[in-house]
């Protein structure tokens, strides 16, 4: 590998982080496609070419990712806000912007205390601003992986009292992980470890209501991570023996919109579910 296809940085606590520049990276092209700029030309392109794909061409693939993000803030707000929930374990964080799940959780309840987690190399070069926190709260990051659920919990728990209710943020992660690594079985391990009174958020993308199929090959083919399509049943067992909150497993545009669903250009499927 030539020395110009990795690059380095920093973590949070001043460590070398070794970024390898030579294959796309999801949450680069995720920052990418939503007009970020921690990202690399191996991620731009990636972005573009799978764009190309997309229904609806690069711009639809931006506002398919931009309608993900938009439920991100929805979610943390209603789980914030309505629900009144202090605690949020965020993985797949992803490279830092505005609306992060903390920054999000402390706008509405600035005692909230949110761990957040991701392997990513560019992820971990900027922790440092995802550690930012209001003096009520608190805020960590963990450099872990979800397939890794025991060792994020043990670290999460100097920040979160696994006694209290916690909500659990998976949005657009769980495509990443292939039947392999037995996703089910993971975000059930995950709700084990939490109380009666926490919630599951996630949503995922489908091949259900849009031909998805070229962009999830160009992107498994670009990234070290796969692209996994699944159908509205297969998300759905995701939230086997948890209650719903309405209105059930939607097109990532119709839960709880802010505004009235349009309906275009949606290729994620997403829900919020309490555990009894």
């Amino acid at each position: 590998m030539r020395v110009n296809d990795r690059a380095s940085g920093t973590n949070s606590r001043g460590e070398p982080v070794d970024i390898d520049r030579q294959a796309a990276n999801a949450a680069r092209v995720y920052d990418y496609l939503l007009g970020g700029t921690a990202n690399f030309e191996v991620d731009r392109a990636a972005g573009e070419q799978s764009g190309a794909a997309f229904p609806g061409g690069i711009d639809g693939a931006r506002a398919s990712v931009r309608s993900n993000r938009d439920f991100l803030a929805r979610a943390v707000r209603y789980l914030a806000g309505e629900v009144g929930i202090r605690q949020f374990l965020d993985l797949g964080t992803g490279i830092p912007n505005e609306d992060n799940v903390h920054h999000l959780a402390q706008q509405v309840a600035p005692d909230a205390r949110v761990v957040g987690v991701d392997y990513d190399p560019v992820v971990l070069a900027h922790a440092h601003e995802l550690l930012r926190s209001t003096p009520e709260g608190a805020v960590a990051f963990i450099d872990g992986d979800f397939r890794e659920p025991e060792a994020v919990l043990e670290q999460a728990a100097d920040t979160l009292d696994f006694s209290r209710p916690v909500a659990v943020m998976l949005v657009a992660i769980l495509h990443l992980i292939d039947d392999d690594n037995d996703p089910y079985g993971l975000v059930g391990r995950l709700m084990d470890a939490v109380p009666s009174g926490s919630y599951l958020a996630m949503t995922h993308l489908t091949n259900d209501l849009l031909d998805m199929a070229e962009t999830a090959r160009i992107l498994t083919e670009a990234m070290r991570e796969p692209m996994v399509l699944r159908t509205r049943a297969e998300f759905a067992r995701f939230f086997d023996g948890l209650e719903l909150v309405e209105p059930g497993v939607v097109p990532v545009d119709e839960w709880r919109p802010d505004t009235p669903p349009t309906g275009t250009f949606i290729a994620h499927y997403a829900a919020v579910a309490r555990k009894p």
